[in-house]
């Protein structure tokens, strides 16, 4: 799937978000160097959802992995429309805004848990899962990412 997108995309978002990630976390993302073309797949088909918001005032998703996107069961060209407060239920977007601002005043959270929403309804507790700020190599934001690293159906 990776080859029919934008491979300037994920080569750039790919070093934002792992770059951004040992910035904030002190810890590498995936073992490869950002730069790399080789990056851009093992974070693809890493075994961790990994998910990323852009940083318009509703922020849409435009990153998901393969894990991502199979948690919240979604073709890539569907969650890059999603604005990403849809991936919580309505009851719990208010919890999910006050995490956000948790994460712009710290620059990252490694304790997140929460329920989640997939397009068929489906819903699923994340636990233990890092959420941080985007910036690029001039320090500009570039939105938030989420690492999930465990899951489970409810």
């Amino acid at each position: 799937m990776l080859h029919t997108l934008d491979q300037a995309f994920l080569a750039r978002h790919t070093r934002i978000l792992c770059t951004s990630y040992q910035h904030w976390t002190g810890l590498r993302l995936i073992d490869a160097e950002a730069d790399s073309a080789e990056a851009v797949q093992r974070l693809f088909a890493a075994p961790f959802a990994v998910a990323s918001h852009d940083t318009q005032p509703d922020p849409v998703f435009n990153y998901a992995n393969r894990q991502a996107l199979e948690l919240f069961g979604m073709a890539w060209e569907e969650i890059t429309r999603l604005p990403s407060r849809y991936s919580a239920e309505p009851l719990a977007r208010e919890e999910r805004a006050r995490l956000l601002q948790r994460v712009e005043h710290y620059g990252y959270v490694d304790d997140y848990s929460g329920i989640r929403i997939a397009k068929d309804g489906r819903r699923f507790m994340i636990q233990d899962a890092t959420v941080w700020n985007l910036i690029d190599e001039k320090g500009a934001r570039r939105g938030q990412a989420a690492m999930i690293r465990e899951w489970a159906e409810l």
